[in-house]
């Protein structure tokens, strides 16, 4: 007799990784290389992974990185940690 196992994912201030559901192609690298074991495999075959612990997420990009169809996955910084920019020239502000 097959068990079911359920996983809720936890609910988070941040959303830290965002998946495009039209590129990614549910190869699971991204699950082998996290460094915080955030993610877990989606039982759907195909289907971005699920993102169990969004609040334990370290933002180290490894993820990102290993993915082999680009843009699949993105990084959403905390708004705190992301680089503040300023044209010298015509001084315009911005965030990356």
């Amino acid at each position: 007799m097959k068990k079911k196992v359920y996983a809720i994912p936890e609910p988070g201030i941040s959303n830290p990784i965002t998946f495009n559901q039209n590129i990614c192609v549910g190869c699971n690298k991204c699950i082998e290389v996290c460094q915080v074991d955030i993610l877990i495999p989606n039982p759907e075959e195909g289907k971005p992974p699920i993102v169990l612990y969004p609040g334990e997420c370290w933002y180290g990009g490894c993820c990102v990185a290993e993915c082999p169809k680009s843009g699949a996955i993105k990084l959403n910084l905390l708004l705190m940690n992301r680089v503040h920019w300023k044209r010298r020239n015509i001084g315009e502000q911005s965030r990356t």
